[in-house]
């Protein structure tokens, strides 16, 4: 076992789903896999997570024949509101009744 210690907001890049999640994780947090090894997995307890920011929402087609198309953007910006990370996570269509739910969850921990 390595004695080096992450430092915090190293990234990395999940083998399961190549998402760039947090060298600390042990769960990648896009495609729920375990991505670290080891005895982070079986031992002690897992670390705190919170959630300090969740926004949930719906969208509804209004009816008609034209079908309507969406694109999900989410973009971060830092305390001088410049943008720092802008990335389109889904896109999709609805048609005639149709409607999709999004939630936004934003987890915050102290890497081990």
């Amino acid at each position: 076992m390595s004695a080096v210690r992450d430092v915090a907001g190293e990234t990395r890049t999940c083998p399961h789903c190549r998402a760039t999640i947090l060298a600390s994780a042990t769960i990648c947090p896009g495609c729920r896999h375990h991505v670290r090894a080891g005895t982070r997995l079986t031992a002690g307890p897992t670390r705190r997570t919170l959630h300090p920011f969740t926004v949930e929402g719906q969208v509804r087609h209004a009816g008609g024949a034209a079908a309507w198309e969406y694109s999900v953007v989410l973009t971060v910006r830092n305390d001088r509101g410049e943008e720092i990370g802008r990335h389109v996570v889904g896109v999709g269509t609805l048609r005639g009744d149709e409607g999709r739910a999004f939630t936004l969850d934003v987890e915050m921990y102290v890497p081990e």
